[in-house]
C-alpha cells in the first residue's frame, strides 16, 4: 500500500497546477476570501465517475471529463470519502479527505483497480493524497488556523489573538476595543477599523464604526482564515485584512464535550507601577502616575458543545455555548484617581442546522450571539496614602458599555444546478445592543482637575461624585442585513463567477450627551497674556485669560441621532488556466455607498462606478508544485460606517464657554466667574456644532470620492526536501484616497471672496465638512438669498500637504507541516508604514471618531505631520508550533518578538507656542520645535513567549485532557504606548511620556477538557 501511494503522489505532482487550477478552481470555493467551503479535484481515467460522500451527509457523483479531470466546487468544510467508479462499481477509494477553507484538496487516481478487485478495498484504508505543501492553486495571502491547531497552541481565546499568528498582523492601540471588549489588530499597516469580520460567510463587522466584529465561541471554530491581501473581486470593504471564521457542524456521529479554564489571580505576576517622566507644576519625574499593583483579576471560562444527526445523512445540528467570567480590581491613574471593583460576563452562543435537501441542494442556518455585561463599583482613591476611599457609584462612562453585543441569524442556500453551474445565496440579519447606565449624580463632571489654579484648591485637585463627562444613549440599537448571491460557471479553461453583495445598516439612538446638569467644567492653562485659541477676527477666537493663564470653560456635548447606510456591490471574475503551469485571475468589482442623516436625507451619494480591478497570477515553475511564484494587484474601496453621520450630518452640540474664576467650591465647581472675550460673545464651537440640524447639502464636498487603497504583492513558495517549505513575499500598499473632515471655514469663506462673491451675501459656513484630504474640493455654502455658492478650494488654498500612507513589507518564512509528531513555523516581517494619515482613526491620541479625526481640520495641524505611523513595527518575528513528546503528552509554544511603536511629541503651534485654531497641544511641535510622528524614537522591543503542556491519559481513552498554559513566560513588561501631548514651556503637561498601555504580566491558565 505505501509504495502505491508514493507512486501516485509522484505521478500527480507533474501536473499539479493543471489539476489545481483547471479543475480545482471551478467555483467560488477556492477564489473567494470569505468562503466557507473548499474544493475536491483530481485526475482519473476518462469515462469513469467519482462519488464524494461526507460525514455530514454530502453525496455527489460527477463524471471524469475527456481530459481525465474532475472537480467538485463549493464543498462544505469537513471530512470526505472519494470513490472512483467504473461501470457502476467502486474500483478505488480515498478516505479521510479533509478540506481547508478556500483551498482545494487533490484526490487523484492512477492505475485504478478493476471492478473485480474492488471488494478488497473494504479491508484497506487508503488516505487521500493532498497537494504538496506549496499550494499552487491560490494567489492571495492567507493564513488558515484549524480547530486542531487551536486546541494545541497557547492562545488567548479571541479571534484577534488567532489573527496575530498571521504575518503582517500586530496588536492595535489599547484605546480601541471590539464589541465585547476584545483588543483589536492592525493588518498590513491599516487602521483597526479597516478589517472585515465574517462568520460562516456573513459580514459581522461592527456596522457603526468598524471596531472589530462578533465572533464564534472558541470551541465552535472549525477554521479561522486571516487574509492580508490579494483576495478576489467577490469581496471588498476592507483595506486592512479579513478575519473569517467557519463554525463547526454536526456529523453522522453524535459528539459532545465540555471545558473549564481557570486563570487565578494568584498565578499572575503583579504589574509594575507607572511614573511621571517629566517635571511639571504639579508633579516631578519619578512621582507615581498609575498605581498598578492593585490591578488584579481572576477569569473563569466554561464551555460545552454537542453535535450530531437529527436525521442521518439528511439533517444535522451543532450547538455550542461559552461563558467567560472575570472578577477584578483596578486603580486608575492620577488623571481620574478612582478604585474600581469590576465584573465582566461574556456569554457566547452558536447554533448551526444543516439540511441536505437532496444531492444537489443544501440549506445551512446559523445563529450566533456575543454579549458583554460589565459592572464596576467606583471608590475614591487617595494617591497620598494609596488607600481606597468613599464609594462614588457605578461606572457609567460607557468605556466599556455596561451591556453590549449582537445576535446573528443567517441562512445560506447552495444549489449544484449542473456539474459546472453552482448557485449560492446568503441572507442574514445582525441586531446590536449598546447600553450604558447613566450617572445618578446631578453635579457637573470636572475635566482636567490637575489644571486647577493650585492657589485656589489648596494644592490638591477637587472633584465630585460624577465620574463621567458624557454618557451613551441607553436606547441605542443597530440592525445590519446582508444579502449575497453568487453564480459560478465552469467552461473549458475558465471559471466565471459573478454576484452581488448588499448591506443595509440602521443605527438607532446612537450618540453621547453630557452628564449631570447637561454640562461639565473643564479647567485649563495657557501662557499668560496669550489668547486661549484663535486670533482676533477668527470665528473661533477666545481671548487671553487672567493671571497665571488659568481659565475654565463650560463644556456641552450631544450627538444623539438615528441614521442609516446602504452598501451595494456587483462583481465578475474569471479564473483562467492559461496552460498547465499558469493561472490568471481577472476580476472587477463595483461598489456603491450611500449614507443618510437623521432626517432620512442622503448626505453622501458615492454611487457612480467605483471600479476595483483585481489581477492575480501564479506560476508552477517546475511543474511539480515544488516552486510557486505568484503576484497580484488590486484596488480596495472602504465604506464610511454609520457613526460618521452623528457629527458630520446630524445636529450635534459641541461648545465651550470660557471664564476666569476666583474660587473653587467643594464640588470642584468654579466660583467668581467672569466671561472671557470670544468671537461669538458666548459659547464657541471649533467645528460650528451648535445643536442645529446640518443641511445634508453642506455635510460633504460635492466632489467627494470614496476611500480606497491600491495593493501590489509578489512572492514565492518553495519546498525544502520533503518536510519543509520556505518562501518570501513583498507587499506594497498605498492609500490613494481618504475621507476626513475639515474645519477650515475661514479658508472656504476667503475662497468665495477671491471668486468675487460679496462677503455680505455669504451665509453661515459649517465648521466641519467631509472631504478628500490633499485634493481640491467643492463646497456648497448657503447664501443670504436662500441658495448656495460653490467654493472651489484647491489643496494649495488649504495649505495642506498631499495625503500619504505607504506600507512596505517583506516577509520570509520557514514551515514544517504537521507529520504526526510536530508542527512549526517561523515568520519574519520587515515593514514600514509612513505618511501623514493613519487612516480612519488616530491611535496615538486614541481618537475614535471615524473619518473625523483631528487630522486635516486645519492646515496648522498638518504641519510636520509626515512620519512613521502609529501602526508601524519595523521588525516582527513570530514562531509557533506543537510537539508530541509522548503518546499522552504534548507541548506547544508561541513566540513573538517585535520592535517598538513610534513615539510622538505633540505641543502648541510654532516657535512661539501659540494656539491659532484652539487645539491646544495637538500640533506637531514639541516645545517650539518641529516634531514629526516617530521623531522621538520608539517604545522598547517586546518579547513575548507563551508555553503550554497537555496531558491526555490513555486510561481515559484520551477523551479527558489536563492543560496548563503560561503566558508571557519571561514576564516581559514593556511600554506599548505613551501619552504624546507635551503642553508648552509655560505649562508642561504632567502626563507627557507617561505609560498609557503596557504588556500584560505573566499569568497562568489551567484547563480540563472532556470530548466524547
Amino acid at each position: 500500500m505505501s509504495s502505491r501511494i508514493i507512486r501516485q503522489g509522484s505521478v500527480l505532482r507533474h501536473s499539479a497546477l493543471a489539476i489545481a487550477l483547471a479543475v480545482g478552481l471551478g467555483g467560488t470555493g477556492v477564489v473567494l476570501a470569505q468562503s466557507t467551503t473548499g474544493n475536491i479535484f483530481g485526475t482519473a481515467q476518462p469515462g469513469d465517475t467519482v462519488q464524494i460522500t461526507g460525514n455530514t451527509g454530502f453525496n455527489r457523483e460527477i463524471p471524469v471529463d475527456a481530459s481525465g479531470r474532475f472537480q467538485i466546487s463549493n464543498v462544505p468544510v469537513g471530512t470526505y470519502q472519494v470513490d472512483l467508479k467504473r461501470n457502476g462499481a467502486v474500483v478505488d477509494s480515498r478516505k479521510n479527505v479533509s478540506l481547508t477553507v478556500g483551498k482545494g484538496s487533490d484526490v487523484s487516481f492512477a492505475a485504478a483497480a478493476t471492478a473485480a478487485s474492488a471488494q478488497s478495498l473494504d479491508s484497506v484504508t487508503v488516505t487521500a493524497n493532498s497537494l504538496p505543501p506549496v499550494d499552487v492553486s491560490t494567489v492571495d495571502s492567507r493564513t488558515v488556523i484549524t480547530s486542531e491547531q487551536l486546541a494545541k497552541l497557547p492562545l488567548a481565546r479571541t479571534a484577534e489573538s488567532i489573527a496575530l499568528l498571521a504575518p503582517g498582523a500586530i496588536g492595535g492601540s489599547g484605546y480601541f476595543k471590539g464589541p465585547t471588549g476584545n483588543n483589536l489588530v492592525s493588518i498590513g499597516g491599516g487602521s483597526v477599523t479597516e478589517n472585515a469580520y465574517y462568520i460562516n460567510g456573513f459580514n459581522t463587522t461592527d456596522p457603526l464604526s468598524g471596531f472589530g466584529g462578533i465572533t464564534l465561541p472558541y470551541g465552535a471554530i472549525d477554521q479561522q482564515e486571516i487574509l492580508a491581501g490579494g483576495y478576489g473581486a467577490a469581496y471588498g470593504r476592507s483595506a486592512g485584512g479579513v478575519i473569517s471564521q467557519v463554525g463547526k457542524r454536526g456529523t453522522n456521529e453524535w459528539h459532545f464535550g465540555a471545558q473549564v479554564l481557570w486563570e487565578p489571580n494568584g498565578a499572575a505576576s503583579a504589574p509594575g507601577n507607572d511614573h511621571y517622566k517629566v517635571d511639571s507644576s504639579n508633579h516631578s519625574v519619578g512621582d507615581l502616575y498609575n498605581y498598578n499593583q492593585r490591578d488584579k483579576q481572576t477569569r473563569t471560562v466554561e464551555s460545552a458543545y454537542v453535535g450530531g444527526p437529527l436525521i442521518k445523512d439528511k439533517l444535522y445540528i451543532f450547538l455550542a455555548a461559552e461563558q467567560e467570567r472575570t472578577e477584578g480590581t483596578l486603580v486608575k491613574s492620577q488623571d481620574s484617581p478612582t478604585y474600581q471593583s469590576t465584573s465582566y460576563r461574556n456569554p457566547k452562543y452558536y447554533a448551526k442546522l444543516d439540511w441536505n435537501i437532496n444531492d444537489s441542494n443544501i440549506l445551512e442556518v446559523t445563529g450566533a450571539s456575543n454579549k458583554q455585561n460589565y459592572d464596576a463599583s467606583q471608590y475614591r482613591f487617595n494617591y497620598g496614602t494609596l488607600q481606597r476611599g468613599a464609594y462614588i457609584g457605578k461606572d457609567t462612562s460607557g468605556n466599556p458599555l455596561n451591556k453590549t453585543g449582537a445576535d446573528l441569524y443567517t441562512a445560506k442556500f447552495t444549489s449544484y444546478i449542473t456539474d459546472d453551474l453552482t448557485l449560492t445565496a446568503l441572507y442574514g440579519k445582525m441586531k446590536g445592543t449598546y447600553y450604558s447606565d447613566t450617572p445618578s449624580s446631578t453635579n457637573p463632571h470636572i475635566i482636567g482637575p490637575s489644571n486647577q489654579n493650585p492657589d485656589l484648591n489648596g494644592g490638591s485637585p477637587i472633584t465630585n461624585d460624577n465620574p463621567s463627562t458624557a454618557a451613551y444613549t441607553p436606547q441605542h440599537k443597530s440592525t445590519n442585513t446582508n444579502l449575497r448571491v453568487d453564480l459560478s460557471y465552469h467552461i473549458g479553461d475558465h471559471t466565471i463567477t459573478a454576484g452581488i453583495d448588499n448591506q443595509n445598516i440602521r443605527d438607532k439612538d446612537d450618540g453621547q450627551f453630557t452628564t449631570g446638569p447637561g454640562y461639565a467644567w473643564e479647567y485649563g492653562q495657557v501662557v499668560e497674556g496669550a489668547p486661549i485659541q484663535g486670533s482676533p477676527g477668527s470665528s473661533d477666537f477666545v481671548g487671553p485669560p487672567g493671571p497665571g493663564g488659568y481659565y475654565v470653560d463650560k463644556y456641552k456635548y450631544n450627538t444623539t441621532a438615528s441614521v442609516r447606510t446602504t452598501q451595494r456591490a456587483q462583481y465578475i471574475e474569471d479564473s483562467w488556466q492559461v496552460d498547465d503551469r499558469w493561472l490568471v485571475k481577472i476580476g472587477l468589482r463595483n461598489d456603491q455607498f450611500t449614507n443618510y442623516d437623521t432626517t432620512g436625507s442622503a448626505y453622501l451619494r458615492l454611487r457612480s462606478p467605483q471600479w476595483a480591478p483585481r489581477l492575480g497570477a501564479t506560476w508552477d515553475v517546475n511543474g511539480d508544485s515544488s516552486l510557486k511564484i505568484y503576484a497580484n494587484a488590486g484596488r480596495y474601496y472602504l465604506a464610511l460606517p454609520a457613526s460618521v453621520a452623528l457629527r458630520s450630518a446630524g445636529k450635534s452640540l459641541y461648545t465651550r464657554e470660557y471664564f476666569t474664576y476666583t474660587g473653587i467650591d467643594s464640588l470642584g465647581q468654579p466660583t467668581g466667574l467672569t466671561p472671557i472675550q470670544s468671537a461669538t460673545g458666548g459659547p464657541i464651537s471649533a467645528n460650528s456644532e451648535y445643536g442645529i440640524q446640518r443641511d445634508p447639502n453642506t455635510a460633504a464636498s460635492r466632489s467627494l470620492k470614496s476611500e480606497y487603497q491600491d495593493e501590489f504583492i509578489l512572492g514565492f513558495d518553495k519546498t525544502l526536501g520533503d518536510k519543509w517549505v520556505y518562501g518570501a513575499k513583498a507587499t506594497v500598499r498605498k492609500l490613494r484616497n481618504a475621507i476626513d473632515d475639515t474645519g477650515a471655514s475661514d479658508i472656504i469663506r476667503q475662497t468665495l471672496v477671491n471668486q468675487g462673491v460679496d462677503p455680505a451675501t455669504i451665509g453661515p459656513i459649517q465648521g466641519s465638512y467631509l472631504f478628500n484630504p490633499g485634493r481640491a474640493s467643492q463646497f456648497l455654502v448657503p447664501n443670504t438669498n436662500g441658495g448656495y455658492y460653490t467654493a472651489n478650494v484647491t489643496n494649495a488654498d488649504f495649505g495642506f500637504p498631499h495625503l500619504k500612507r505607504d506600507y512596505y513589507g517583506l516577509e520570509m518564512y520557514l514551515e514544517h507541516p504537521f507529520d504526526g509528531k510536530w508542527y512549526g513555523k517561523v515568520d519574519y516581517v520587515y515593514s514600514k508604514s509612513y505618511g501623514n494619515s493613519e487612516g480612519q482613526v488616530r491611535s496615538d491620541i486614541g481618537q475614535k471618531d471615524v473619518s473625523a479625526t483631528v487630522d486635516w481640520d486645519f492646515p496648522q495641524l498638518m504641519q510636520y505631520s509626515g512620519g512613521e505611523l502609529a501602526n508601524s513595527r519595523r521588525h516582527v518575528l513570530k514562531a509557533y508550533g506543537s510537539y508530541q513528546l509522548a503518546d499522552e503528552w504534548m507541548v506547544s509554544g508561541n513566540l513573538s518578538v517585535s520592535s517598538g511603536a513610534p513615539k510622538s511629541c505633540l505641543g502648541y503651534f510654532g516657535a512661539d507656542e501659540s494656539d491659532p485654531v484652539g487645539y491646544q497641544d495637538s500640533y506637531h511641535y514639541c516645545y517650539g520645535q518641529p516634531s514629526p510622528p516617530g521623531s522621538m524614537g520608539h517604545t522598547p522591543w517586546l518579547y513575548l513567549f507563551d508555553l503550554s503542556a497537555e496531558y491526555r491519559p490513555v486510561w481515559a481513552d484520551k477523551k479527558l485532557a489536563f492543560n496548563i498554559t503560561v503566558f508571557n513566560v519571561f514576564n516581559s513588561r514593556e511600554t506599548l504606548q505613551i501619552y504624546p501631548s507635551a503642553g508648552n514651556t509655560g505649562g508642561v503637561e504632567s502626563n507627557y511620556k507617561a505609560t498609557l498601555y503596557s504588556s500584560t504580566p505573566r499569568y497562568a491558565r489551567f484547563g480540563i477538557t472532556y470530548d466524547f
